[in-house]
């Protein structure tokens, strides 16, 4: 009893040591947090940019019919 015991405790154990020190998809999560990060301030910084980018059009559009009526 006291053998199945200790054998029982080592399993255990040496199975909580390779399930909590196993950090094959730790990467994996960090760079795809990244990612989510950087698409996200994209996505967000893009509405000033198209305002910026419309407003540049719309004065060249103003200018090209001033110029040519």
């Amino acid at each position: 009893m006291k053998d199945l015991l200790t054998r029982l405790y080592v399993e255990t154990h040496s199975f909580k040591f390779r399930f909590f020190n196993e950090e094959n998809g730790q990467d994996l999560i960090e760079y795809a947090l990244v990612v989510a990060l950087i698409a996200f301030a994209a996505t967000a910084g893009m509405s000033s940019v198209a305002n910026q980018i419309n407003v540049a059009f719309t004065n060249i559009g103003t200018k090209l019919t001033t110029y040519t009526s």
